[in-house]
């Protein structure tokens, strides 16, 4: 089983950028397929960006769409989250997710694995 802990979670202003990492642990992290969703206060959880074994290969949601960008390091066992010029709506608790193979986890259903959650708070 593969375990997912999210770091660089915080309070930031309006048009500021953040960093989050997940690090990674349990089975070759090379196989897996991994994502990055946020749940907003109230509402359900969401789909951002996700990325290929590889790296080679990215998606993401219209929301954040030129704003964040998803990398991972292989070597590191780790994938990241840069996430630029933050708005008050990016305010979420945000997740990591792994899926294994090549598809994508682009939705809930598609996850195997989760992260605990990092809070990302944007002052107006």
């Amino acid at each position: 089983q593969m375990q997912l802990v999210e770091s660089g979670g915080g309070l930031v202003q309006t048009g500021g950028s953040l960093r989050l990492s997940c690090a990674t642990s349990g089975p070759p992290f090379l196989g897996y397929s991994m994502g990055w969703f946020r749940q907003p206060p109230g509402k359900d959880r969401v789909f951002l960006a996700a990325i290929t074994w590889s790296g080679g290969s990215t998606v993401y949601a219209d929301s954040v769409k030129g704003r964040f960008t998803i990398s991972r390091d292989n070597a590191k066992n780790t994938v990241y989250l840069q996430m630029n010029s933050l708005k008050p709506e990016d305010t979420a608790v945000y997740y990591c997710a792994a899926r294994f193979g090549a598809a994508l986890p682009t939705a809930q259903s598609l996850v195997a694995y989760w992260g605990q959650g990092a809070q990302v708070t944007v002052s107006s």
